[in-house]
């Protein structure tokens, strides 16, 4: 996939040093900061290495209940 950071690492010329440093940093930046690990539960190295499992989760979970909270909103509105 051409949008996946790796592959345009991997697909771009460089002719400057500082140009293949930048895109490397941009690219553990990605990976450890934004990138969801199914190996990791879905969480992120960073979130991981500094323990925030547990607050991730507890956040993804007030999501979903507002979100179906919502939902059943628009659905009573609609049905109404």
């Amino acid at each position: 996939m051409a949008s996946d950071p790796q592959n345009r690492l991997l697909l771009e010329n460089y002719y400057l040093p500082g140009d293949l440093r930048q895109q490397i940093d941009s690219f553990i930046d990605h990976y450890n900061h934004r990138r969801y690990h199914e190996s990791l539960q879905n969480f992120t190295p960073v979130g991981v290495y500094f323990g925030r499992g547990e607050s991730i989760l507890k956040q993804r979970e007030r999501i979903k209940r507002k979100t179906i909270e919502n939902r059943r909103l628009l659905y009573h509105k609609s049905a109404a």
